[in-house]
């Protein structure tokens, strides 16, 4: 059976709706008038992609294009790939129009903060206020996605393929447009409390719109360039660390805790196994920080540690403190935090704590069927959102491929940053968990004096981890086999103009 869809449609829905994005900053040039003259830089991509936009969805208005099941699959990975290739080039451009970074680093700049990563290679005292607020915001609308940003005002009969392929797994309405506004109504609102209490906790409203944006998208750009820690307020680091736990929330369940059906959500898996988690790590970083860094100051201790292992299990990337100076132990339990990451389905990146959990579970069911009688039955399950959910061998399968693939970029990526960046190993794993789990954390190798080639590893890193990995060889899979198949027909037409309208585009 054939299936029909508009792509390029798509594509230029897309495309105008980042230039509409692009030119949310020029709305703060009534309360900041001095920096009038950085708004070119903001105005002229902005209005580029709404034109682009515009004349690609007037030329693609009555396209429709034959596809087998397999070239529709394919085709939705293509057009995220693609809008999110062309987001990072738009959210670039305000820095090179400008002047303030070079192309390596602008497109750092423009992955860090679409993918809520939080690395960054700008100068935030010499950075104007319109550049800060671009980047928090491009960290905002980056948790949600694209596409997630796209169904919220209109919806079509490939946005289910396009709202999976980006990597939303779960349904929290029966209609899929219900379901992107149910998020972004509970997405602002949080960022609307978050504001509220940054501002009474001493915050300007200038930074509590940015922290709150970065917090709730996990994302970790600061105004400041000893980020949270500038403040040394325990009330701004409580404030925080809530915001980052809502961040790393699945989707549903926050909706679920909006609804005040709080029993329910703590007998969700996933949340008690972040809670176990948090449990174990805080106090063992504590104890690492206690008795190497911070002897004698166990309450600072503490403080220092909770903050820090929820800004890297939540792959947030808010900091308190420098790390070069941590001990060992501190850092690697810092490094497996972020490589687990947060809640499936958030805001968030690294390998899940569900999946973390399903492989630790299966693990157990495994040695449980080694020491005991072959008669022995268990059926496996565990609780999301939705209620019971079986863990049956394809869900199996899935969760390991991906983690033995997750783990193997990893491990590459460090060992590729201890050749540019000139470091160690653990520095380097640090850093590429920091990357490739979308986290933010720096040991002080990524900066604005970070070289070229360091950056290009890790901006690979950033897109695979924010894309879930595999809609990356799929989308360029698909767009490799477009290209060559156009070539073909194109070479058909040349030669035998009789057939062209034989030839079918896959």
């Amino acid at each position: 059976m054939r299936k029909f869809i508009r792509e390029e449609s798509s594509i230029g829905k897309l495309i105008l709706l980042i230039g509409m994005l692009l030119a949310v900053p020029l709305l703060a040039l009534p309360f900041y008038p001095e920096e009038s003259g950085d708004a070119p830089a903001f105005l002229i991509p902005a209005a580029f992609s709404i034109l682009l936009g515009l004349v690609i969805g007037f030329l693609t208005r009555h396209k429709k294009e034959a596809y087998n099941y397999r070239g529709h699959l394919y085709a939705s990975s293509m057009t995220v790939l693609a809008a999110w290739g062309y987001g990072i080039l738009a959210g670039a451009a305000p820095f090179l129009l400008a002047g303030r970074l070079g192309v390596v680093q602008a497109l750092f700049e423009a992955v860090s903060g679409w993918t809520t990563t939080g690395l960054s290679v700008v100068d935030v005292r010499e950075a104007g206020r319109l550049f800060l607020f671009h980047r928090s915001f491009m960290q905002f609308c980056g948790g949600l996605g694209f596409v997630m940003m796209m169904i919220i005002f209109v919806q079509e009969r490939e946005s289910v393929n396009l709202y999976n392929a980006e990597g939303h797994p779960d349904r929290l309405m029966p209609n899929l447009g219900k379901t992107a506004r149910a998020i972004s109504l509970m997405y602002c609102g949080f960022l609307a409390v978050g504001t509220l209490a940054y501002v009474v906790a001493g915050m300007s409203v200038f930074d509590s719109i940015n922290h709150a944006m970065c917090a709730l998208s996990t994302g970790g750009f600061s105004t400041q360039t000893d980020s949270i820690g500038a403040y040394g307020s325990i009330a701004v680091d409580t404030i925080t660390c809530i915001l980052m736990l809502i961040g790393t929330t699945n989707f549903a369940v926050l909706l679920l805790l909006v609804q005040g059906r709080l029993k329910k959500v703590l007998q969700v898996s996933e949340m008690r196994f972040m809670f176990g988690v948090l449990a174990v790590a805080v106090p063992l970083a504590a104890w690492s920080l206690g008795s190497h860094l911070l002897v004698g100051k166990s309450g600072e201790s503490f403080r220092q540690a909770g903050f820090n292992v929820i800004s890297a299990l939540s792959t947030t990337g808010f900091s308190t403190m420098g790390y070069q100076d941590w001990p060992q132990s501190a850092i690697g339990i810092m490094i497996l935090l972020m490589l687990i990451g947060g809640g499936i389905g958030s805001t968030a990146g690294g390998l899940k704590l569900t999946r973390v959990y399903i492989m630790m579970r299966m693990a157990a069911e495994n040695l449980k069927e080694r020491v005991s009688s072959g008669r022995r039955i268990s059926i496996p399950y565990y609780r999301n959102a939705q209620g019971r959910q079986l863990i049956d061998e394809k869900l199996y399968k899935q969760t390991g491929s991906f983690a033995v693939t997750y783990l193997l970029l990893f491990i590459t990526g460090s060992l590729l940053l201890t050749e540019t960046a000139d470091c160690d190993l653990a520095e380097a794993m640090f850093e590429f968990s920091s990357s490739l789990g979308t986290v933010g954390l720096s040991i002080g190798i990524t900066g604005p004096a970070t070289n070229n080639a360091t950056l290009l590893v890790e901006m690979a890193g950033m897109l695979l981890g924010r894309l879930e990995i595999f809609i990356v060889p799929i989308g360029c899979y698909c767009l490799f086999d477009r290209i060559r198949t156009a070539g073909r027909s194109f070479r058909i037409r040349q030669a035998r103009p009789d057939m062209e309208n034989a030839v079918h585009f896959r």
